[in-house]
């Protein structure tokens, strides 16, 4: 499918309201194909030869602004696929263009050339704000907003009486959500240059585990992004931001990495690469690592006779 749009930006903002690019989504993303959580990407070409190529990302309820592991998992298949060459070096930067700009997946790989683990290197990221006071039925919750490629709410999970744990999800989708519509007129949520990339993206939960014996900083977390949906790895982008407010409020030093847990139990490792500027703001470049692995190769089928099409969603 070919998508207008001179860059993936453009392509993103088209998407939104180009009913068959929004049909094929649903298709993609709604039951009885999908679920509640599935997310996946449309491959565009590039905005320019500076990149390999593009990606549309999206989910059961639109189109996003980032993805890290996304952005992870496309390094990977790009160079097992062979679309991109292995650096004989036993590194290879993929650069992928994005709706909130250019980034690189830093792809390990093995004598035979076959991905191990890869660096998702993100755009500046920033705090946007700290100490925001959200009304909950949970009482009054304090966040911080942080830009990581999209905007996330961050909260101490504890604040709220809850916990990043499986038993505790429906309540935290549900705070989640809370969070997000509390924040939706807020005016810090605009993007300062680029009113496309503006709102709060998601709601990331985290548990602060303290600092291990090799002296990173460890945190649990769970993100509950566009409505309700929830992101089971460490979430990428999120990552990032909680890398950008945790470096600009002290609790993550220089040189220091952050442990970054998921509510499965899986891992990130994220580091400060290097610190910038951001529309006249303090930033950091943050850099995430991870690992992608191929599950499936499959071909979805629509049956004109299907009533059904393009699914439904329960959640």
């Amino acid at each position: 499918m070919q998508f207008p749009g001179a860059t993936v930006a453009e392509k993103r903002a088209l998407a939104i309201t180009d009913p068959t690019v929004d049909r094929l989504r649903k298709v993609l993303c709604f039951e009885p194909r999908g679920h509640a959580d599935m997310y996946g990407g449309f491959i565009t070409p590039a905005d320019d030869d500076g990149a390999h190529f593009g990606v549309l990302f999206w989910h059961k309820d639109g189109f996003s602004t980032a993805c890290g592991h996304g952005t992870i998992a496309l390094g990977a298949w790009a160079l097992d696929t062979g679309l991109v060459e292995a650096d004989p070096s036993g590194t290879t930067d993929v650069i992928i263009d994005v709706p909130s700009g250019r980034v690189t997946a830093r792809v390990r790989t093995d004598d035979h050339g076959r991905s191990t683990s890869a660096e998702f290197v993100n755009v500046a990221s920033r705090l946007v704000a700290e100490d925001v006071s959200v009304t909950t039925t949970r009482g009054e919750c304090q966040v911080a907003l942080g830009w990581g490629g999209a905007l996330y709410a961050c909260l101490d999970v504890a604040s709220a009486g809850l916990r990043v744990a499986p038993e505790d999800l429906n309540a935290l989708i549900e705070l989640g959500r809370e969070v997000k519509a509390a924040l939706a007129d807020d005016p810090r949520i605009e993007h300062p240059n680029d009113p496309r990339l503006s709102g709060v993206y998601g709601t990331i939960f985290f548990e602060d585990l303290g600092t291990l014996p090799t002296g990173e900083l460890h945190q649990r977390n769970v993100t509950v992004f566009a409505d309700g949906q929830v992101d089971r790895s460490p979430c990428g982008s999120g990552t990032a931001a909680r890398v950008a407010v945790l470096h600009a409020t002290g609790a993550l030093r220089d040189g220091q990495d952050l442990v970054h847990d998921s509510i499965v139990g899986t891992r990130f490792h994220a580091r400060v690469e290097e610190t910038t500027a951001a529309h006249g703001a303090p930033a950091v470049v943050p850099v995430v690592t991870g690992n992608a692995y191929k599950v499936a190769q499959s071909t979805f089928v629509i049956d004109p006779r299907d009533e059904l099409t393009p699914g439904f969603v329960l959640r």
